[in-house]
């Protein structure tokens, strides 16, 4: 049950992803899934941290979907159908990025702390270290600041190496491509996308 699961997880995975690029509405009903799929892998896993992350991602999947579709509502004025489909994202502002450094040593700090002293987690400090990013770049998606990939791909590289250790090779191959298909869309976001300088997208 458990592989089925898992391989359940990554071929989702995989679609999100490819959604996520596009920008499509649908990636958060395809999130949505995976998280809670993985939910169960994290959990006979061991892998605690995660577990509770992908808890956030099926809560914060329900959010994002409700935020751009709220999005898609909003015309502007003389836009054309094409200019709406387009790609929209803003920068992290210098102030914001403080704050978020801020929050994630927070994260860290209380998970670590919980997982060394409060369970059997073989791998307390990757585990928090990953659910502290992953909380925080999965916010930066539901704003569509484009600096969420380069974190993702600062997650996605330590999580390759946590969950080939648990032995779960099939989730490990996920979060390579994730990694790749991460690079790829940051450089699909900047060349394709347009910059706006608000928070209402």
């Amino acid at each position: 049950m458990e592989q089925l699961l898992e391989y359940f997880g990554v071929l989702t995975g995989l679609l999100y992803l490819f959604l996520e690029i596009k920008q499509h509405r649908a990636m958060w009903i395809v999130g949505f899934l995976t998280s809670l799929a993985y939910v169960f892998v994290f959990f006979l896993s061991k892998i605690y941290a995660d577990m509770g992350l992908n808890l956030y991602y099926v809560a914060i999947s329900v959010y994002g979907f409700w935020l751009w579709t709220q999005g898609k509502k909003r015309k502007e004025p003389g836009a054309t159908t094409a200019a709406q489909e387009k790609i929209l994202y803003c920068n992290l502002a210098p102030r914001l990025f403080v704050r978020i450094l801020f929050s994630i040593a927070i994260l860290f700090t209380l998970l670590y702390n919980v997982l060394h002293h409060f369970t059997d987690s073989p791998i307390p400090a990757g585990d928090a270290f990953t659910t502290a990013m992953g909380i925080v770049a999965t916010w930066m998606l539901a704003r569509r600041i484009i600096e969420q990939w380069i974190f993702w791909i600062i997650v996605n590289c330590v999580s390759v190496y946590i969950y080939y250790q648990r032995g779960l090779y099939p989730t490990s191959f996920l979060y390579i491509c994730y990694t790749i298909l991460a690079a790829i869309g940051l450089y699909t976001w900047k060349k394709k996308g347009i910059k706006r300088n608000d928070n209402t997208l």
